[in-house]
């Protein structure tokens, strides 16, 4: 099914050059092409990757695009350019950098690949996915961001961790905007089928949720010079593969809202499934009052980056 499919990786840092090898030993596709300002380190990382793909026998050949219009005719472009969040910044404090660097990227995407489904990774990610919608004039179902699945993996990695058993088992489930308005919903997270509330207190739960929230600041903290990579890659590599495959899997993404859940014009994290054209369905959980009023004070947050967007004409001369 992967025949003769490309991705383009925009950026070749930490968490971009992980998604191209992740996809390298998946063999998910033909073909990966890398674009970095820092064309050298691209070319290094690629020729890496294209000698472990030997090692693995794998299909997949690893290019550079040495400028954007080598990025031509991809199935999927997946965006991570864009300064880290270090430690002591706020989400908020990458947007104004972020978005000119987002911005300009997806001109050149839509330009020379302008059937490609694109994935946002870059922070802050749920306002970088809004800029992506509109710079690119695609239709939402092509511009989804990743942080659902990382956020998902994270809960159910700390409630592996506090119960001591469950791998590859635990259901974690979590909504809204990436950052520290997320909203995970122990009510529809589970072990083995066995809902989270039969087998952690309360307490507990409430401790599982409050360090998801702060679980890429933890890793920064450890870190001190980046952020986390591994899961993001991993996370956005599961998305990459679910539309070149079309499984039409469910996962929690980040898309625009046009009315669910009671939203519009903003973007935030919900069940959607993937497929060949990308955000193919939005799946609308039933939520009781409490998760309600964290996903609407979710979108409100995501709001106030937008709105701050726009107050700075950000959009201004399309």
């Amino acid at each position: 099914m992967s025949v003769g499919k490309r991705v383009g990786i925009v950026g070749a840092g930490n968490v971009g050059a992980t998604v191209a090898y992740s996809l390298v030993m998946l063999g998910a596709c033909h073909e990966v092409i890398l674009r970095d300002n820092k064309i050298d380190v691209a070319r290094g990382k690629a020729l890496d990757m294209s000698q472990a793909a030997s090692a693995v026998r794998s299909h997949t050949v690893v290019k550079v695009a040495e400028e954007m219009s080598d990025l031509i005719n991809c199935d999927v472009v997946v965006i991570t350019a864009g300064s880290p969040r270090l430690p002591g910044m706020s989400r908020d404090d990458l947007l104004m950098i972020n978005a000119k660097i987002t911005k300009e990227v997806i001109q050149g995407v839509a330009k020379y690949s302008p059937d490609a489904i694109i994935i946002m990774v870059s922070n802050p990610l749920d306002a970088m996915t809004y800029v992506a919608l509109k710079e690119s004039g695609f239709d939402r179902s092509r511009v989804i961001g990743m942080a659902g699945i990382l956020d998902s993996s994270r809960m159910a990695a700390f409630i592996q961790e506090k119960l001591g058993y469950g791998g590859g088992q635990i259901r974690a489930s979590v909504m809204g905007g990436h950052g520290d308005d997320m909203v995970p919903l122990p009510r529809y997270s589970t072990v083995a089928g066995v809902p989270l509330s039969d087998v952690l207190t309360d307490a507990e739960i409430d401790e599982i949720v409050e360090r998801t929230r702060k679980g890429g600041a933890e890793i920064v903290g450890h870190l001190k010079t980046g952020s986390a990579y591994y899961a993001p890659a991993k996370s956005t590599a599961i998305m990459v593969n679910a539309i070149l495959k079309d499984t039409k899997q469910i996962y929690p993404c980040a898309v625009l809202l046009e009315g669910e859940y009671g939203f519009s014009d903003v973007v935030s994290g919900v069940p959607v499934m993937i497929g060949a054209n990308g955000a193919e369905k939005i799946l609308e959980v039933t939520l009781n009052t409490q998760e309600k009023e964290m996903f609407k004070n979710s979108c409100e947050s995501v709001q106030g980056l937008i709105d701050t967007l726009k107050n700075n004409n950000f959009f201004d001369g399309e």
